[in-house]
């Protein structure tokens, strides 16, 4: 039995939408304007470009590639297993140090409303039952893990939406005037950072074995979603700024709140701080359903050489040891790190992927296989990949000398794991 196309336009960027709008944007208005003030707005503007260009790639490539696997698939299909294996480690180590970097904005949120969650203990204990809390949900059975997103998804937007509603009444225009134009480093350092909430898209197209003629909808539900959640990142940040002006980098754990206590009152305060927290939970509950499954099929393909990965719960029938891996990975960065620089790490790994999708585009545009599908073309040939290779390789040089020298002790193990593997692979096959 195939599955059934049913899924339009409006409804594939409802899930795009929902799987970007996560944690970041509750907190990182706050950071935002700490380095750029009111010309914050430059960077939003910024990742959306990025964006863009990124997007434009992942339609003409899912138009070409139409199995399953995503990103993985994409750029193993163009370049083989060894950068499919890099892309699969990077995919998982972008989502579990995602979700620590949210559950530390999770405690800093609920600190300025209970100093309790200041305390390493209660943040411990904290991270501890929300990590392997859903860790259990999941394993004990799917539909018990995929109920529990649907409640969090219909609250998600509710406090972005109320501050966008009852904000703009209290904006200043002068708040909004520029004191100095932000240099292109500035422009850079803060875009890596702001990235990490513009990411995700990618994960939402996982639904594209059930949408209605794909070649035509997935770009437009692409374009029509990265329209939809700049706009409502840029009307945050534009009534944050508006309301609390030069003040608004002074609440760097919960800025959001703060607008809405200035509008609101108490009560808005209350309402933004739990419903802002709820959201982030929600981002987590929706990872930890998805991504252990990631580990599990890459396990499965023998890509990631762990074969205790690819087994599956007698009982419950769920990837217990992928979910195990997961939970026990989020949780311990959760620990180790804040959320800042967790989401640079998150952000650069992400780039990393949309890089390589940058050069799978140019490859295929680049082969006499283009023209055996009348799948979606970015326009302008070679101009948008390039473009994409050019902005993020420039973003990903704002990164720390010592984060470069992290990423590139990553990757180096990574390929002696990869190689060390293939070569034991061989020597077994020989005897």
């Amino acid at each position: 039995m195939k599955l059934k196309r049913e899924v339009g336009v409006l409804g594939l960027s409802a899930n795009i939408v929902n799987i970007i709008i996560g944690g970041g944007i509750f907190v990182l208005p706050a950071i935002i304007a700490a380095s750029l003030g009111a010309a914050s707005i430059i960077a939003y503007l910024f990742c959306g470009f990025v964006m863009v260009l990124v997007m434009g790639c992942f339609a003409e490539l899912g138009s070409f590639y139409t199995g399953t696997g995503g990103s993985y698939n994409y750029i193993a299909s163009s370049f083989g297993n060894y950068p499919g294996f890099l892309t699969a480690i990077l995919i998982v180590m972008a989502s579990f140090t995602g979700d620590a970097a949210v559950a530390n904005a999770i405690v800093d949120i609920l600190s300025t409303f209970l100093p309790v969650f200041k305390d390493f203990w209660a943040q411990s204990l904290f991270f501890i039952l929300l990590f392997f809390g859903f860790g259990y949900i999941n394993i004990i059975g799917l539909k018990k893990g995929v109920g529990f997103v649907k409640i969090i998804t219909v609250l998600k937007l509710a406090p972005l939406l109320l501050i966008i509603i009852f904000g703009y009444t209290e904006v200043s225009i002068s708040n909004l005037y520029w004191e100095s134009t932000p240099s292109s480093a500035q422009i850079g350092e803060m875009s890596l950072i702001l990235f990490f909430a513009f990411v995700g898209a990618e994960k939402g197209l996982s639904l594209s074995g059930e949408v209605k003629n794909p070649k035509k909808t997935i770009p437009k539900a692409i374009a029509l979603s990265i329209i939809a959640i700049l706009i409502i990142y840029v009307l945050i940040q534009l009534i944050s700024q508006g309301v609390l002006g030069d003040t608004l980098s002074n609440y760097n754990k919960n800025p959001l709140a703060q607008v809405a206590n200035t509008v609101l009152g108490p009560v808005g305060f209350t309402i933004i701080t739990f419903g802002a927290a709820l959201s982030m939970i929600g981002s987590i509950s929706s990872k930890i359903l998805s991504m252990p499954r990631v580990v599990f099929a890459a396990a499965k393909n023998n890509v990631i050489p762990i074969k205790k990965l690819g087994t599956v719960h007698k009982k419950y029938a769920t990837p217990y040891m992928a979910i195990l891996l997961y939970v026990c990975l989020g949780f311990c960065f959760s620990i180790i790190g804040g959320f800042k620089e967790l989401a640079i790490i998150s952000s650069a790994s992400t780039l990393l992927i949309y890089l390589g999708i940058s050069f799978a585009t140019i490859k295929l545009k680049a082969s006499k296989l283009k023209n055996t599908t009348d799948g979606f073309k970015v326009p302008g040939g070679y101009i948008i990949p390039i473009a994409s290779v050019v902005v993020i390789l420039w973003l990903l040089s704002k990164l720390s000398q010592e984060k470069i020298m992290m990423f590139i002790g990553v990757l180096l193990f990574l390929s002696i794991v990869f190689f060390s593997i293939k070569l034991f692979s061989k020597k077994t096959t020989n005897e």
